[in-house]
């Protein structure tokens, strides 16, 4: 995902996410892909079976070639002695401004931006006339990553990210005068919403909660782990707060939530022409203007020239506890600090193993693992996610690939080489990266494990071709997705066996697409995994460079959820979203029988609908209200049978 609306004055083309910051040497992944589907061609005798391959082919031990039951996107063959995974009919692709399920599912929106987080709470005024402690008491803008905690039968808790502001929605004059209040009332929009629902007559409802609250970027927070908030790097001009850009998410196997923080550095900037940015900032795409949002103007936390340690609050994963409102937010600093798209958690062996990408075009993907038993840490008063070895990923030519460890005083991280300690090594972590040869990655984004056999699938979203892109085709404007097993199928291991598994976008304008019209998509971004094994890919082709001078007019249209078998690599499409719109977001009640996924910035212009004007700035859509005089709202929307079933099968 990316935070894209901040910049006005360069809108829709800009995603942060395109350029990369990365000046290493390293290998990057184009290459490694290449070298890999060459030796496969040689060994099968056609270079046309190296394109079959992205899709098709397998290295991994626990996974079943998907050429084995047709092309992916295709039906699976008949006789393959199991039953079909994906039981749904397919929804073709659209260019409405319509939220459209398969035949036998039903929705209903819940949640919109400004819906109060109690029933009596403030109400939502479509002319964004509602203040910074209005809305601090409203869930938040541009939903994101989300996971439902179960208090009891359809009874839980919904706890969802929210991205980014678009400041032209937000306030009622747009950004073009930067107040103390409008930072505020942005603060206030960004974070973390804990909100109780419940099913009553058939539909879902807030309800009244001591569990609601929100967490935003002027909340209190804790920094554990390796790097403290005494740390010299990290003394700035006020108290530990806040949590910005939070972007996918991760649950620990204790039941706490973790947000994680994505574009953080474009919040920060300065007027001040003597500043100049360090070779670690630069690193992290730390600038005088950051992304256009202009705080610095109205608060000197963001100015860069006046309270610069404070960027290095941000970059981390935070770990909330849902269940106890009273609980200080904590960053996890043995995570590392980079754009965090999401942790993902899985457990092996009884340690806790956390997967991150880095979501930069040229950046990494990361895998934490915790030292020890996690319920021996915790039986100890320890932090699971405060004690073990961050690594970070190096894929080979011939199919295997390692974890590389970020340990201070292991190989090129010591002392001789300018490294302090490992709080040093965490600070810095995309340069600690950049020192062990890890393989420059087309930004990684949403990762997901198989419960049914722990291989880990990783969205590469799309790659504007600038040399060491992380994708097998120059350009890359559709993406693809990457899949790994680890060894002895252990999630600990430090060395893996890889392969492309799917190659997006539209076989009209692609011939190394194999996906049919039940299947094509672009930019996949969001994947989850529901506990029979479904894969569920989430797109964003919103608002990138290259979707708008490379995609020409394809046959995908807006985004879109679908799902993939991934023993068949059958891919089915499940959802299309209004106009402008990203999808991301799903999880389900743990009956499967209601799915809550989020729409983020419906109406942001595309290359599909054309430029904001002055006068009607998101032109494109007004879903879910459809109010003429109001403002589209991202929201959540449920999903259920009418039959009762469980979704998807």
């Amino acid at each position: 995902m990316s935070d894209r609306s901040a910049k006005p004055e360069v809108f829709p083309a800009y995603d942060p996410d395109e350029n990369s910051s990365n000046p290493s040497g390293n290998r990057p992944f184009r290459e490694v892909a290449e070298t890999f589907l060459s030796r496969r061609a040689a060994l099968r005798g056609t270079t046309a079976a190296a394109a079959g391959f992205l899709v098709a082919g397998s290295v991994l031990g626990g996974a079943e070639p998907a050429a084995a039951h047709g092309r992916p996107g295709g039906k699976p063959g008949k006789g393959h002695g199991r039953k079909e995974l994906l039981g749904f009919e397919a929804v073709p692709t659209s260019t409405d401004d319509t939220f459209v399920v398969p035949p036998g599912y039903r929705t209903q929106v819940i949640i919109p931006w400004g819906t109060a987080l109690r029933p009596g709470g403030p109400e939502w005024r479509k002319d964004a006339s509602n203040t910074a402690a209005e809305q601090a008491e409203q869930i938040g803008m541009n939903h994101d990553g989300m996971h439902y905690f179960p208090l009891g039968h359809d009874h839980g808790l919904l706890v969802l990210n929210h991205e980014y502001v678009d400041q032209d929605l937000l306030f009622p004059d747009g950004p073009a005068e930067m107040t103390a209040e409008k930072v505020a009332k942005a603060l206030a929009a960004h974070g973390v919403s804990v909100v109780e629902i419940k099913k009553k007559r058939g539909s879902w409802q807030v309800v009244d909660s001591r569990y609601a609250r929100k967490v935003t970027g002027t909340t209190p927070v804790a920094f554990s782990g390796p790097v403290r908030a005494d740390h010299p790097k990290l003394r700035a001009n006020n108290e530990p707060m806040g949590t910005l850009n939070n972007c996918s998410h991760g649950v620990t196997p204790w039941g706490t939530y973790l947000t994680c923080e994505e574009n953080w550095n474009g919040y920060f900037g300065t007027a001040d022409e003597s500043w100049t940015p360090t070779p670690e900032e630069q690193r992290y795409g730390i600038n005088a203007g950051g992304f256009g949002y202009r705080w610095h103007e109205a608060d000197p936390r963001f100015d860069l020239a006046v309270n610069r340690n404070e960027t290095n609050r941000f970059g981390w994963v935070v770990e909330i506890d849902p269940r106890n409102p009273d609980a200080k937010p904590v960053k996890r600093t043995a995570l590392g600090r980079f754009k965090h798209e999401g942790c993902t958690v899985t457990e092996s062996r009884g340690r806790v193993v956390a997967y991150s990408g880095d979501d930069q075009n040229g950046d990494y993907i990361y895998k934490f693992v915790g030292h020890g038993p996690w319920r021996w840490q915790r039986a100890m008063g320890r932090s699971p996610l405060d004690h073990g070895t961050l690594y970070v990923a190096r894929f080979n030519d011939d199919g295997t690939g390692d974890w590389l460890p970020l340990v201070f005083g292991k190989g090129p991280l010591t002392k001789e080489n300018g490294w302090q300690d490992q709080a040093d090594v965490l600070i810095r972590t995309r340069q600690a990266a950049d020192a062990v040869g890890a393989t420059k990655m087309d930004r990684p984004e949403w990762i997901a494990v198989n419960p049914k056999n722990k291989d880990v699938y990783c969205t590469l979203t799309n790659g504007n071709g600038w040399p060491g892109e992380a994708n097998p085709r120059t350009p890359n404007p559709y993406g693809h997705i990457i899949r790994w097993a680890e060894k002895r199928c252990d999630n600990t291991a430090t060395s893996f066996t890889w392969d492309l598994f799917l190659l997006s976008g539209d076989p009209a304008y692609d011939d190394a697409v194999t996906l049919d019209q039940d299947g094509i998509h672009g930019s996949p971004d969001g994947l989850w995994f529901d506990a029979d094994g479904r894969l569920w890919i989430q797109t964003d082709v919103s608002n990138s460079t290259q979707n708008r001078a490379d995609r020409g007019h394809d046959n995908i249209g807006n985004n879109q959820m679908l799902a993939a078998d991934p023993r068949t690599g059958e891919v089915r499409r499940f959802l299309t979203g209004p106009r402008g719109c990203e999808i991301t977001g799903v999880v389900t009640t743990p009956d499967r029988r209601t799915m809550f996924v989020n729409v983020q910035h419906p109406g942001e212009a595309t290359a599909f609908w054309g430029e904001p004007t002055p006068d009607n700035p998101r032109a494109v859509s007004n879903w879910p209200d459809f109010d003429p005089d109001g403002r589209p709202r991202s929201a959540t929307v449920v999903i259920s049978r009418t039959d009762g079933g469980v979704i998807g099968a």
